[in-house]
């Protein structure tokens, strides 16, 4: 009986050492940030959909996804599409859950889906709604997820094929499973902000942060108490069109405390590229994103803010001279 059983027993652990070893692999090949050189091998894989999200914030949209785009890819509009709604007077909050799954679910993408999430490749806001875009993705169980390192214009450039038209996806179910770490709502910003158990990172660029000038939705200028700032703008070489290689990422990040911190900016939008690099290229985390921002934060005049603005800021306002 013994003589019977060892064979088959030796036959089912090698079968699982391989199958461990293929989820590994499968794994380790997911990579938060894949080159055109790596979408090119792996555009034809069963599992890969390539998400084109341009829209008006790269002047882009569906009229240039249909005259050119990287064969397969299916549209998305990150402006207009879903990926941001407005909720309580709030606009570019994270939809919800319900919500959430059907526009995945309308894009063919399920839980198994690897998505290669394509910006246009023309500036740093550009990779924020590429960054905003993985980000929701991650938060409700996609967890195949890359960015596609300087967008189409990074393929465009490599001299790689495009094609024309629209190529409708395949809905399937898909069913979320949250993962609330990646969140920050107000009431846990309060919290941070009162006991400073974490750290702030406001990612827009510094005259926001000093209080110079404001996004039109925000009620007040300056920022949250306590935040250190860290421009989205600085993680990103504006003449590559792609963010900066690991080592300088690494030491735009230094000054930064360890332990839990916060991402916010106006929206959450430039916001997702301090996430992005902090959480998943540098491996950090504790950091989470608060999508309602100082657009939300400052709807509630009881909330705190820190501002360097000035009365000779809010004169040259009214004399039309400033922000």
């Amino acid at each position: 009986m013994r003589k019977f059983f060892a064979p088959l027993v030796a036959a089912s652990l090698a079968a699982l050492v391989s199958l461990s070893a293929t989820f590994s692999a499968s794994a380790a090949e997911t990579q938060p940030l894949v080159g055109v050189s790596w979408l090119k091998e792996h555009l034809t894989d069963k599992n890969v959909l390539v998400l084109d999200i341009r829209s008006a914030i790269d002047g882009g949209g569906a009229k240039a996804y249909e005259e050119a785009h990287i064969p397969g890819a299916v549209h998305s509009d990150y402006d207009k599409a879903g990926w941001r709604v407005t909720r309580n007077d709030v606009p570019f909050m994270l939809p919800t859950v319900p919500e959430l799954e059907k526009l995945i679910g309308d894009l063919g993408i399920d839980e198994s889906t690897h998505v290669v999430v394509v910006p246009a490749g023309v500036n740093f806001t550009d990779f924020g709604s590429a960054a905003r875009t993985y980000w929701t993705l991650k938060i409700v169980g996609v967890n195949n997820v890359s960015i596609l390192d300087g967008g189409v214009a990074a393929w465009k450039a490599a001299g790689l094929p495009l094609e024309n038209g629209i190529k409708k996806p395949s809905p399937t179910i898909f069913t979320a499973t949250l993962n609330s770490s990646l969140l920050s709502k107000a009431d846990d910003v309060k919290k941070v902000e009162t006991a400073k158990n974490a750290t702030l990172i406001d990612a827009r660029p510094a005259s926001f942060f000093e209080g110079k000038e404001k996004a039109p939705a925000a009620k007040a200028y300056g920022h949250i108490p306590g935040a250190v700032s860290l421009d989205s703008a600085s993680f990103y070489d504006a003449h590559a069109n792609k963010l900066k290689p690991r080592a300088e990422l690494v030491s735009l990040a230094s000054h930064l405390p360890q332990g839990p911190a916060v991402a916010y900016c106006n929206t959450g939008h430039w916001a997702a590229t301090d996430w992005f690099v902090l959480h998943e290229l540098l491996g950090r985390k504790d950091v989470s994103l608060y999508d309602g921002s100082m657009v939300e934060w400052t709807a509630d005049a009881t909330r705190p803010i820190e501002s360097s603005r000035t009365k000779w800021d809010d004169l040259k306002k009214a004399l039309g001279l400033g922000s």
